[in-house]
This record gives structure tokens, C-alpha cells and sequence, in this order.
């Protein structure tokens, strides 16, 4: 993998574009969560070790290549240089014919960054002149945005065709995690998957059933695994019509043997402020929906789980915001960070849901590696090419 820590790599006086994802919620102008930011220092620290002249590019939101003053970084860039102890110098114009003299004056071992890279109309396109113009700016470009590297962007794809293109540090670290959930998996390796439409995650399970010995289906998906195998589910997030997809579940797990797991009690209540009621699904009323999973539900996951050399854990079990439907959830979490301590098992998780329930119950640190991608996540593990990924690789 080319990666930044190759020694044979020279990055002293060089001009460094670093490409991250500083994409952070946030609410009222300040940020709401950090890890994302904190994910990328130790790439940084390392090319500031290095003495390059590191030149940041990233984005906030979707501004359709328009300046929206609400989605700036310069309080992002303000976090960053806080975080670092490292003064950032901010450009705040879009890119221009003296973007380069403003680069040029940075010093070796110091760091400006560039504003929201999507307020430049070439950037979503891919633009052929805007990714040379961008490269023009450095002499190295360094991709460490995962979360971004399944979109064919100017920063992200376009412009290594024009400079020598690298992996940063935290990237190699997720596609390294990745690899061996996929490819280089030691078994038995078990999926906990959720979310709220089984359609929007069928391409990861049929990728993975072939590999896996266990899928263990909650949240709205396992809804509709019920409803469509004769469960009345009441009111609860559901989709119709999602008869093949299941029967294409099914069929494919028997074919290669990995056993699917759906919940056989669960927490009900009429609306999702209320306070949570244990049913087994067979007992669900009209008006009742499914909020969380039940007692017996979560004892068969942690056999599961207990049972597992790996485990990759995606969407919660519930809706975990309300403490009433969170027990599901951090059950799941507590039994995958201790299986992870206690027999140094492999696990991952990620997306941002799951993201978020980690951060809440503090769990960051119990597993081998939380994964703060979305959209590229769960595309690489659907099997998909990574044009960000494609790239660099090509790039030799």
C-alpha cells in the first residue's frame, strides 16, 4: 500500500495537499462531535515530523459549488488548530489564480487550509482543468478521507492523475480493517446489521453471506424479515413489497450455510416517546411498534457473539435516542467491546448510527477499530470499487 509512513517518501520542503473528511455535525456554529477531526491528527503530526508544507483540503455539506457562509471551516480550522497546538493559516476564497501565492508563502513544518472545497463548481464534477489547477498547488497529494473515497471528485480522484498520490495514515488503517473483515477473515466471523430498510443493505448481506457464518438481522430491517415470514408487526418501520429480497436472503444463506438470526421477543409501545413494553412477536397488537429487541433476543445475540473470532457490527438494534429502547443496542456493545478485551477477538463497527450509539455509552476505545465512514463503508462492503481507493493504487 503507498503509504506516508514508507520511509522512501520525502516530504521535507514539499507542498502537501491533504485531502480529509472534516464533514462534523454541528449545531449553532459549534461542532457537536469530534472524531472525525481527531482521527486525522496523527497523519498530520507525522507530516509536520516530516517538515512538509501541509496544505488541507476538505468539505462541509453539499453547497453545490456556491459559497454558503454556513458551511465555512474556519471554525472547524479553528478545533483543528486547538486539538494540534499548531497555528493554521485560513484561506477563505474559493480557488483562484492566487491560491498558489498564498501556498507558496507557508513555511516547512506549517499548515494552511483551504475553504470548503465543494464551494468550487469543478470539485462534484470532476472537472479535468480544475483537478490540474488543483494539483498545481502541490507537489504531493495525500488522501486520508475514507469516508469521501467512494466519490469521484476533483480532490478525491481527479487530481492524482497529475501529482504523486499517497495513503495517509487513519485510510490505511480503515481499508487494513476492512481486508480483514473481508478477505483475510478469521472464523467463525458473525454481521450484526441494522437500519431502517433492508433494501438499502441487501447488496452487503448478499456479499457477505457468502463469507459469514452468522447474520444477525435488527432495527427496521428485522421488521420486515418478520412481516414477510408471517409476524404481525404492527405500526413499526416496515417495507412492503420486500418479499425476493427476503426470499433471496434466504435462499443464499442456506446455500452457503451462514445462519440468520432475527429477533424472537421484542420492546413495544405506541409511539416512540413512550416507555417500552417485552412482547414476543407474536404478540404484537395493531397499534404497537417495535422500538427495541427483547431479553431473549439479546441472550441469543451474545451466545453469537461470544461464539465469534470476528464480528462486524452495523445499525442499532433500536431506537436507542430514547433510554426507554436503548437497552438492546448497548447490550450488543458491551458484549462485542468484551469479547473484544477479554479474547482479543476482531471487531469492527461502523456508520452513523452506530457511530453515534458508541460515542454515547463511551465504547470508542473497546473495539478494534470504529469506523466513522458512511456511504464508503458500507459500499466497500458491498464488494464496490472505491474510485479514491482505485486511484492511488493506480497511481504507481
Amino acid at each position: 500500500m503507498k503509504n506516508i509512513s514508507n520511509q522512501d517518501i520525502t516530504f521535507k520542503d514539499k507542498k502537501v495537499l491533504l485531502r480529509v473528511d472534516l464533514n462534523v455535525p454541528m449545531k449553532n456554529g459549534s461542532i457537536t462531535e469530534l472524531s472525525r477531526i481527531e482521527k486525522i491528527i496523527p497523519t498530520i503530526k507525522l507530516l509536520l515530523e516530516k517538515k512538509a508544507k501541509i496544505i488541507i483540503l476538505s468539505h462541509i455539506g453539499r453547497p453545490k459549488g456556491k459559497f454558503i457562509e454556513g458551511m465555512s471551516l474556519r471554525p472547524i480550522s479553528k478545533k483543528l488548530e486547538t486539538l494540534l497546538s499548531e497555528k493554521i493559516l485560513f484561506y477563505e476564497n474559493i480557488i483562484n489564480e492566487n491560491t498558489l501565492s498564498e501556498v507558496n508563502k507557508i513555511q516547512s513544518g506549517s499548515i494552511i487550509m483551504l475553504e470548503n472545497i465543494r464551494f468550487n463548481e469543478g470539485e462534484e464534477k470532476n472537472d479535468v482543468n480544475f483537478s490540474k489547477n488543483l494539483s498545481k498547488l502541490g507537489d504531493i497529494y495525500v488522501n486520508d478521507a475514507f469516508s469521501c473515497s467512494h466519490r469521484s471528485h476533483a480532490s478525491v480522484e481527479g487530481v492524482t492523475k497529475f501529482i504523486p498520490s499517497y495513503f495517509g495514515l487513519q485510510i490505511s488503517q480503515e481499508i487494513d480493517a476492512l481486508k480483514k473483515i473481508t478477505s483475510e477473515i478469521k472464523k467463525p466471523v458473525t454481521l450484526i446489521i441494522g437500519g431502517s430498510k433492508i433494501s438499502t443493505k441487501i447488496n452487503i448481506i448478499n456479499n457477505l453471506v457468502k463469507k459469514f457464518n452468522n447474520i444477525v438481522i435488527v432495527g427496521g430491517m428485522a421488521n420486515t424479515m418478520l412481516k414477510h415470514t408471517g409476524s404481525k408487526v404492527g405500526k413499526s418501520i416496515c417495507e412492503d413489497n420486500c418479499e425476493f429480497l427476503i426470499k433471496e436472503i434466504l435462499d443464499v444463506s442456506k446455500k452457503y450455510n451462514c445462519t440468520i438470526t432475527c429477533p424472537v421477543d421484542v420492546v413495544v409501545s405506541q409511539n416512540i416517546e413512550g416507555h417500552g413494553k417485552n412482547k414476543n412477536i407474536n404478540q404484537i397488537n395493531e397499534d404497537e411498534m417495535i422500538l427495541d429487541i427483547g431479553p431473549n433476543t439479546i441472550n441469543n445475540i451474545k451466545e453469537i457473539i461470544n461464539e465469534s473470532n470476528t464480528v462486524l457490527w452495523n445499525g442499532p438494534a433500536g431506537y436507542f435516542e430514547n433510554p426507554n429502547f436503548q437497552n438492546g443496542t448497548r447490550e450488543i456493545m458491551h458484549a462485542i467491546s468484551n469479547k473484544t478485551i477479554n479474547d482479543n477477538i476482531f471487531s469492527v463497527a461502523g456508520g452513523g448510527e452506530t457511530v453515534a450509539a458508541i460515542n454515547k455509552f463511551k465504547k470508542l476505545d473497546s473495539f478494534t477499530f470504529v469506523s466513522t465512514a458512511g456511504g464508503a463503508f458500507l459500499e466497500y462492503l458491498e464488494g464496490k470499487s472505491l474510485p479514491g481507493i482505485k486511484a492511488i493504487n493506480k497511481n504507481v
